[in-house]
């Protein structure tokens, strides 16, 4: 019985205990996952009868990720590794944007670097610059400081909200982190696979 909805442009945090329900219900809401009863609209398209290549086209359309374990293509490049998405809708201009947004996320000499030539932040990173590749409507980052320290933890969280902020994406977090959830516009919290609370955040 959860029912819930996301403004667009909104920021929005899921947390709560392991189990809870936090993972699924991010993968359920950005097509990864279907679901067995309810509607789930994404971007005002209703993902529910959709086949898994129909979710694939709306996701890749619409939809930016950022996981816990980077989920970055080993045998790329960093560079290489934020071209794909763009390559896969056959943008114009993939290797300059590409360019640009590893700059922004401050990696612009670590570009020819693979993935296990670089730190967790740097991968972290690379992932961010990837994420908003494609200009998402909306970005689901699932535990995205999870693998990192405190202090790599803060960078990647201010790099987060100031690049979401010029896009303008809603982004949904899932997170065990207080100081990333206290950043949000609200705070959706689970147990159990219920929201025992909904508010706003101080921010």
């Amino acid at each position: 019985n959860i029912n819930i909805s996301v403004e667009a442009g909104s920021t929005v945090a899921v947390v709560g205990p392991s189990g809870s329900g936090k993972t699924t219900l991010l993968g359920l809401s950005a097509g990864l996952d279907r679901s067995t009863s309810g509607t789930i609209e994404l971007n005002n398209i209703t993902l529910d009868k959709l086949s898994e290549d129909e979710r694939a086209k709306v996701r890749n359309q619409y939809v930016g990720f950022i996981f816990q374990n980077f989920q970055l293509l080993p045998t790329l490049t960093a560079l290489e590794n934020v071209m794909v998405p763009l390559e896969l809708r056959s943008e114009k201009n993939v290797k300059n944007r590409s360019r640009e947004l590893l700059d922004k996320v401050g990696l612009s000499d670590r570009l020819h670097h693979y993935p296990a030539q670089l730190s967790g932040g740097e991968q972290q990173r690379v992932s961010l610059a990837r994420a908003f590749s494609n200009n998402p409507k909306i970005l689901f980052a699932d535990e995205p400081t999870g693998n990192l320290d405190s202090e790599t933890s803060e960078k990647v969280i201010k790099l987060l909200f100031d690049l979401n902020a010029e896009a303008g994406t809603t982004l949904i977090i899932v997170t065990h982190n207080t100081e990333l959830a206290a950043g949000t516009h609200r705070i959706i919290r689970l147990k159990g696979g219920s929201i025992i609370s909904d508010r706003k955040s101080v921010v």
